[in-house]
C-alpha cells in the first residue's frame, strides 16, 4: 500500500500530460503578444507615424535586458537555486507587466515630435521608447518562462515521451503566434490600433492563473515522490562553477549557435512576414495573416509528430539538418524579385513551416543529451540568451535596411494621415465629434487608402527626388475638404463616420495613385539576409552530428527508455 502511494505522478499519463497543459497555457498569451504589433506594422506607420527603423528598435526591445543586463543568465541562476515554481510565477507576472507597460504607450497620444535624447544613440520618438521598454520588460518575463517550462518539461517527462511533450509545449504555444497573427488587423481595423495588446493583456492574466494551477500539481509530484520542502544532496545542487562545464563544451556551442541562427532566420521572418505578403505579393491586409499563420499552424500539427519520430527512431541530429535544408529553399524563393505570385508566398510558408518544425522538436531535447540536469537551467539559459542576441540584432538589422533601402515609404505614409487628421480636424470640430472620434476616423482612412494602394495599384513609383511631398499633402487634404462639404453631416454618427472614412480614403487613393507616391515596401535585401542565416544554421547541423559522434552524446538515438 505504501509503495503504490509513494508511486511518483509522473508515471500517470493523465497527470504529467494535464501538468504540461497548465504549463503550456502561461506561456500561450506570450507567443501571441510578440507578434500582435508586428501583424499591425502598416498600421503603426500610418496611424502612429513610426517608420520601419522605428519598428526594428521596437522589435530588437525584446532583447535588451537579456542581453545586455544578463538577465536571461541571472533567470538560469534563480531557476536552479529556486525551483520552477517560484522563478515560473515571478516571470509571468513580469510579462503582465511589460505588456501593461506597452498598451499604455501606444494608446497614448503623445504631443507632436516628442522625443527623448539618449546618449551615443540620439533622439528616439517617446512612444517609440516607452513601447520598446515594456516589450523589453516583457521579454525578461517570456525568455525566464521559456526556461522555467522548458525545465519543468523535462522534470515530468524524462525517460519518458520527453520530445513528444516538448513538441506539445510548443505547439500550445504557438498556438498564440497562429492566433496574433490572423486576429491582430481584423482587431486593430474594427476597432483601434491598440486592440491588439489589450486582448494580449487579458491573455496575460490568464497565462498567470495557468501557472498558479500547475504549481499545485508540482506540489503534488514533491510529495508522491516523498520530497520534503528544501530536500536537496550536495550532489545534486548546481554550483556556480558548473557553468565552467557548461560553456567548455563544444556539443553545447554548437547547438547554441545553430539555435540563434535557426531561430533568427525564423522568428524575425515572422515580425515582417504580413508586411512582406501585402507589399510584395499584393494580398488583402486582412487576408494577410491568414497566409502567415499557415506557419505556426503547421507547427502546431508537425512538431509533436516529429518529437515522436525523434522520442521512437532517434535521429535528432539528421532532423535538424532536414530541417535548415528547407530554410534555405524557402528564403531563397521568396528573396527572388520576380517570383511575386501570392500562391507561391502560401506554398512557401507552409514549407517553412515544417521546417521550423523539424528543427526545433530535435533541439530541445537534445540538450539534456549533452548537459546534466542539475545544469539545465543554466544551460537553457546561456542558449536562450545567445538566442535573444540574434533576436536583438537580426530585427534591428532588418528594420534599419528595410528603411534605408525604401527611404520614402514611411516618410509618404505620414504625409497621408498628416493631410488626412488636418482636412478631418478642420470639418469635424465643430460638428459634436470627439477627438477620439475624429482620431479613430483619421485612423481608419489613413490605412485603408495605404491598404487599397499597395493591394490594387501596380503603378512605377517616382523616387524621393521626384516627388513634392508638400503639394501632395495639400492635394489629399484640399480634395478631403471640398468633397465633405457635399456630405451630409447630421444623422445618426456612427453612419456619418462611415461616409466621412470613405471620403478621407477615396480622395487620398485618387492623389495618391496620380502622383504616384511609393509606399511599397521592397523586401528584397532583407530576404537576402534571412537566406544567409539559413546558409549559416545549416553548417553548424552538419558539425553538430559530426561532434555527436565524436563524443557519443546519443542525438541520433531513440529518447524513449526500454
Amino acid at each position: 500500500m505504501t509503495e503504490k502511494i509513494r508511486k511518483s505522478l509522473r508515471e500517470s499519463p493523465k497527470a504529467r500530460w494535464a501538468a504540461l497543459i497548465l504549463a503550456s497555457l502561461s506561456i500561450f498569451g506570450a507567443y501571441y503578444f510578440n507578434y500582435a504589433l508586428s501583424s499591425i506594422k502598416p498600421m503603426l506607420e500610418s496611424v502612429l507615424g513610426w517608420n520601419s527603423e522605428d519598428f526594428g528598435t521596437y522589435t530588437s526591445a525584446y532583447a535588451w535586458f537579456n542581453v545586455f543586463l544578463f538577465m536571461l543568465i541571472f533567470s538560469g541562476f534563480i531557476l536552479d537555486k529556486l525551483g520552477i515554481r517560484k522563478t515560473g510565477l515571478g516571470a509571468t507576472i513580469v510579462m503582465f507587466a511589460g505588456t501593461a507597460l506597452n498598451y499604455w504607450a501606444v494608446s497614448h497620444q503623445f504631443p507632436e515630435g516628442s522625443v527623448v535624447h539618449i546618449p551615443l544613440l540620439g533622439d528616439m520618438k517617446t512612444q517609440v521608447l516607452l513601447s520598446s521598454l515594456g516589450f523589453a520588460i516583457f521579454g525578461v518575463g517570456t525568455e525566464a518562462t521559456g526556461i522555467t517550462i522548458s525545465k519543468a518539461v523535462v522534470r515530468w517527462f524524462k525517460g519518458k515521451e520527453l520530445a513528444l511533450a516538448m513538441g506539445m509545449q510548443m505547439s500550445i504555444a504557438r498556438l498564440g503566434t497562429a492566433l496574433a497573427l490572423a486576429i491582430s488587423i481584423p482587431l486593430a481595423k474594427e476597432f483601434t490600433v491598440t486592440a491588439p495588446i489589450l486582448f494580449a493583456l487579458i491573455v496575460m492574466l490568464i497565462g498567470v492563473l495557468s501557472f498558479i494551477s500547475f504549481s499545485v500539481m508540482d506540489i503534488r509530484l514533491d510529495k508522491s515522490e516523498g520530497v520534503k520542502k528544501q530536500q536537496v544532496t550536495t550532489e545534486d545542487e548546481f554550483k556556480i562553477t558548473d557553468i565552467k562545464y557548461i560553456v567548455s563544451n563544444l556539443g553545447f556551442w554548437y547547438i547554441a549557435i545553430l539555435c540563434v541562427l535557426f531561430y533568427s532566420a525564423v522568428f524575425p521572418f515572422l515580425f515582417y512576414a504580413n508586411d512582406l505578403m501585402i507589399n510584395k505579393y499584393n494580398v488583402n491586409p486582412s487576408l494577410a495573416g491568414t497566409i502567415t499563420m499557415l506557419l505556426p499552424f503547421g507547427t502546431i500539427l508537425l512538431t509533436p509528430v516529429f518529437g515522436g519520430i525523434y522520442d521512437k527512431f532517434g535521429k535528432g541530429a539528421t532532423i535538424m539538418i532536414i530541417g535548415s535544408m528547407i530554410l534555405i529553399l524557402v528564403h531563397g524563393v521568396l528573396a527572388i524579385p520576380s517570383l511575386n505570385f501570392w500562391w507561391i508566398a502560401t506554398a512557401m510558408v507552409i514549407i517553412l513551416g515544417v521546417g521550423f518544425s523539424l528543427v526545433p522538436s530535435a533541439m530541445w531535447p537534445s540538450v539534456p543529451k549533452i548537459i546534466p540536469e542539475k545544469q539545465l537551467g543554466t544551460a537553457y539559459a546561456v542558449i536562450f540568451w545567445i538566442q535573444n542576441i540574434g533576436l536583438w540584432a537580426v530585427p534591428l538589422l532588418l528594420g534599419f535596411v528595410l528603411n534605408s533601402t525604401n527611404p520614402d515609404v514611411a516618410p509618404n505614409k505620414l504625409s497621408i494621415k498628416n493631410a488626412i487628421e488636418t482636412a478631418f480636424n478642420e470639418k469635424l470640430d465643430d460638428n459634436s465629434f470627439t477627438k477620439k472620434e475624429i482620431f479613430k476616423a483619421v485612423e481608419k482612412a489613413s490605412s485603408s487608402a495605404v491598404d487599397s494602394i499597395v493591394q490594387y495599384t501596380q503603378y512605377v513609383p517616382l523616387s524621393v527626388e521626384e516627388v513634392d511631398t508638400k503639394k501632395v499633402e495639400n492635394e489629399i487634404y484640399s480634395g478631403i475638404v471640398e468633397k465633405l462639404n457635399n456630405v451630409d453631416l447630421s444623422g445618426e454618427k456612427k453612419e456619418v463616420l462611415k461616409r466621412i472614412i470613405k471620403v478621407g480614403k477615396d480622395s487620398a487613393y485618387v492623389t495618391i495613385e496620380k502622383e504616384r507616391l511609393n509606399i511599397r515596401y521592397d523586401y528584397v535585401y532583407d530576404m537576402l539576409i534571412f537566406l544567409g542565416l539559413s546558409i549559416s544554421s545549416l553548417l553548424f547541423a552538419f558539425l553538430l552530428k559530426v561532434e555527436d559522434k565524436r563524443k557519443g552524446y546519443g542525438l541520433e538515438l531513440p529518447n524513449i527508455e526500454k
